[in-house]
């Protein structure tokens, strides 16, 4: 037995290559025992609280810790053997290549992760995290860019030429594409900037509707007919938006047309009629109404008024209500609204003055 133990094959007894195999094993083993019973009750605790941050790390050590601690053990059940130098070699890359690996998986997770907790804190808090896949696309590609240079020159190669290569292919790259940087960067404006967000309801030159969704290139807008609108960043960010998100309430300006036939008496009472109306709705601030202008044709009366509410709906109900009632209450008072007409006045006595001859005959 201790003749097979002290065999050597490439410059290993049969006994090292056990022992690096129970040290592979017994790790593996440990860290199955570990998963499998404290891990699950600490996921388990973490689920039962209200803050993510705990699933967070319970997450990333699932995620990254037990990987990089398989590797770590199976690193260690060969490094207790003897290596030859190639073989050494290959080793000593792969290991920073894995280090590499999930180090940078775990900065994006911790990227993602913070950028989720700011965002979740803002109104609409969860819709507005699905515009965060774009952004990721672009964080995720830099730090990995990063990364992978960080790693070659570790590696004790010359990353000055890469660098180079990579800021003429930049320069290429972006006058080839200039329209799609110019997007993208619009959307980092958006992003950041937020001159909207997902669910506000804005107008852009003649076009209006709820925004549904920011992309990395363009912008979908749910138009009120119903067909979706996709717009380029570029082409938003350049044009001129209302954004009603934050109309706390509407200025309504309307006009009524009352016939040259009323009274002074009536025409004096319809401004506090007018008012009567509007203050007898919920949720509006009357601001003014004013016998305002004569036209060729009718009495013009302009009111004024706010309706403390950013809904459309909500406006038009009671816009509705106030000319419901404006008809009921002149309808009573006997005030007739005014049409476009014209009026042909006729002069007595018009016939003798085309017969001025029969006129003089007349005469004694």
């Amino acid at each position: 037995m201790n003749e097979l133990l002290a065999r050597e094959y490439w410059h290993n007894t049969v006994q090292d290559y056990l022992i690096a195999l129970a040290i592979i094993i017994v790790g593996t083993l440990a860290v199955r025992i570990f998963k499998g019973t404290l891990l699950r009750r600490l996921e388990k605790w973490a689920n039962a609280t209200r803050t993510t941050n705990d699933d967070f790390i319970i997450r990333s050590v699932e995620r990254f810790a037990l990987p990089a601690l398989y590797y770590f053990i199976i690193y260690s059940g060969i490094s207790y053997l003897e290596l030859t130098p190639k073989a050494d070699n290959v080793l000593r890359i792969a290991t920073a290549v894995v280090i590499t690996f999930f180090v940078l998986r775990l900065i994006s997770s911790i990227i993602l992760l913070v950028l989720q907790n700011h965002i979740r804190r803002q109104e609409k808090g969860d819709e507005k995290i699905k515009q965060l896949g774009g952004l990721m696309v672009i964080i995720n590609i830099v730090v990995w860019i990063l990364g992978a240079v960080f790693l070659i020159d570790n590696l004790g190669y010359n990353v000055t030429t890469i660098i180079t290569g990579l800021g003429i292919g930049g320069i290429a790259i972006a006058l080839a594409a200039q329209n799609i940087l110019g997007d993208l960067f619009n959307y980092f404006v958006i992003f950041f900037d937020r001159p909207f967000e997902v669910g506000d309801f804005i107008v852009v030159d003649d076009k209006m509707g709820s925004v549904e969704y920011i992309g990395l290139k363009t912008t979908r807008i749910r138009s009120l007919s119903g067909e979706q609108l996709v717009i380029g960043n570029s082409n938003l960010m350049n044009a001129r938006i209302h954004n009603f998100k934050t109309q706390n309430l509407r200025r309504v300006v309307f006009n009524i047309n009352i016939s040259y036939a009323t009274t002074l008496e009536k025409v004096k009472e319809i401004p506090g009629i007018l008012k009567a109306i509007v203050e007898a709705q919920a949720d509006t601030r009357f601001d003014r109404a004013h016998f305002a202008t004569y036209k060729d044709w009718s009495l013009n009366f302009e009111i004024v008024y706010f309706v403390l509410s950013s809904d459309f709906n909500k406006y038009m109900d009671i816009q509705q209500q106030i000319n419901l009632a404006i008809f009921e209450r002149l309808q009573a008072l006997g005030v007739d609204f005014a049409l476009p007409t014209q009026r042909l006045m006729m002069k007595a006595g018009s016939e003798e003055a085309l017969n001025p001859n029969e006129a003089e005959a007349d005469k004694p």
